[in-house]
């Protein structure tokens, strides 16, 4: 089915491009991580509305459900949508774009993957085992970009491996989805959004439990069964205030006890990672967030061996990880109370991040867009 889909697509698309020129300043934003434009992707939008008079499309994974109720969306993501992006000067994307594999852009078209992670942390792209058929398709789709940005010339060598393209390609130019959490005032105004919605939280210390999908659905149903809730309230509660995350792809069918507080549908991770002093997950990339922004993080990776072998990491994890790695709730408490290594988490930031500040969308646009303007 989706081989038909790209099929189809393509025939649309390299239609539309044979014989259509270039529009300039004319820009799609393709979002397959599905963010709701409250990622790097946005920022780039909000910065470019700056810059000028851009004409844009939005291209979403929701085009691609093909349902009843959706018809016109997807005959619009066909037609309309296809045109548009054939015709494109300039092309951002948060993900990989498989359809893409099959698009013939005309030569003027500038792709700049800006991806939806930070840093190094789980292997990722080209760099994991994939299916013959997933891994050929993006090959051929990676072919197609310009440009990846990544957030630090360290991590460069990494972004051209995952993504098949040559490292004077990869423009550490920071991640612009940072912007948000380093401009002035959006770290109060999300504490103080979060304490009118959850009035409990006044006074106390935020903790955010954010664990990560397993392969394996019975892992993700049990995956809250590992913390035990009772023993963190029982010890903390007076102090703190727990928050529980889950990953879109985790059906967990633990319960959470009364006053752990389920935030799985917050809209904005960004406020969420704004809003709460300490973090505790396992091998989810949220902690990137909180080491950029010198915030406690405590590593529940229970499972840390098979975990290892089934998805592995590019650094040893325990030496790696911008804080301490536990087995149990009980040693979660004793790492919560504890001073925050300082000097680990330094150094996986400095690794990481080139840049703390709300400029990275602007570096990217001056680089990407208005070079290419002069």
């Amino acid at each position: 089915m989706k081989e038909l889909i790209y099929n189809i697509y393509a025939l649309i698309f390299n239609f539309f491009s044979s014989f259509l020129s270039v529009k300039k300043n004319r820009v799609a934003l393709v979002s397959m991580h599905n963010e709701n434009f409250k990622d790097s992707l946005g920022c780039v939008y909000e910065e470019l509305k700056t810059k000028g008079d851009y004409d844009f499309v939005f291209i979403t994974r929701q085009d691609l459900e093909i349902r009843l109720k959706n018809v016109f969306r997807v005959v619009s993501f066909f037609l309309l949508k296809s045109r548009k992006l054939a015709t494109a000067q300039y092309v951002f994307l948060n993900d990989n774009f498989l359809p893409m594999s099959k698009l013939n852009f005309r030569k003027e078209t500038v792709i700049t993957q800006l991806w939806h992670g930070e840093g190094v942390f789980k292997k990722f792209g080209l760099s994991v085992n994939q299916p013959h058929k997933v891994r050929e398709r993006e090959i051929l789709a990676n072919k197609k970009l310009s440009y990846v940005v990544c957030s630090s010339k360290a991590v460069v060598p990494f972004y051209a491996e995952a993504f098949g393209v040559k490292e004077s390609q990869v423009l550490p130019l920071g991640s612009a989805r940072s912007d948000y959490l380093f401009k002035n005032g959006n770290s109060e105004k999300a504490r103080a959004e979060f304490e009118k919605l959850f009035p409990s939280v006044k006074g106390k210390t935020a903790v955010l439990y954010a664990p990560t999908f397993r392969d394996d659905l019975k892992e993700n149903e049990n995956i809250l069964s590992h913390f035990d809730f009772s023993l963190f309230k029982k010890e903390l509660s007076e102090t703190h205030a727990l928050f529980v995350r889950l990953h879109p792809q985790i059906h967990s069918e633990c319960a959470l006890p009364e006053g752990v507080f389920d935030v799985t549908d917050f809209e904005d991770v960004r406020k969420l990672i704004l809003a709460c002093d300490v973090l505790i997950t396992d091998y989810s990339s949220v902690c990137m967030e909180f080491s950029h922004l010198d915030k406690k993080t405590v590593f529940f990776a229970y499972d840390k061996e098979k975990y290892i072998t089934d998805r592995d990491f590019y650094f040893q994890y325990d030496s790696y990880v911008p804080g301490e790695v536990v087995a149990t709730t009980e040693e979660i408490i004793e790492e919560i109370l504890k001073e925050t290594n300082k000097e680990k988490n330094e150094r996986f930031k400095n690794f990481n991040f080139d840049f703390a500040d709300d400029k990275n969308a602007k570096r990217i646009i001056d680089s990407i867009v208005l070079k290419a303007e002069k």
